[in-house]
């Protein structure tokens, strides 16, 4: 399996990425395509936006914890993870981007999870 990185997109692109998926559903703010470097925008596997809405909608990481099951029941369900899995499959490295601040509790590292277990 290859390796699975994650990584806010606002930092540079560099070599070691491998192959660069954005896993958001929205693009981010502030960031052109060409500075992206992106091989591909899978938005389908991010948190659906009613999810997604929720979890955003406050600071108290208290949710953190359902929001994560949440997300995995989602993922269970979402046809985009095998589009994923495949990409994985042949490839050495792939760098999962996310545009979020926080780099504790972001839908990027439940979806690594996911995938890698």
């Amino acid at each position: 399996m290859a390796a699975i990185l994650i990584k806010r997109i606002y930092l540079l692109a560099e070599r070691s990425d491998g192959v660069r998926i954005l896993v958001d559903r929205l693009w981010p703010r502030g960031v052109s395509k060409a500075a992206a470097k992106l091989d591909l925008w899978l938005k389908e596997i991010a948190p659906s936006t009613g999810l997604r809405r929720w979890f955003h909608n406050t600071d108290d990481t208290d949710r953190w914890e359902q929001f994560k099951a949440k997300y995995l029941l989602e993922l269970t369900q979402n046809p985009s993870v095998a589009e994923l899995k495949d990409i994985i499959g042949h490839n050495d490295t792939v760098t999962l981007l996310y545009a979020v601040n926080d780099e504790h509790h972001n839908h990027a590292l439940i979806l690594k999870e996911f995938i890698a277990g």
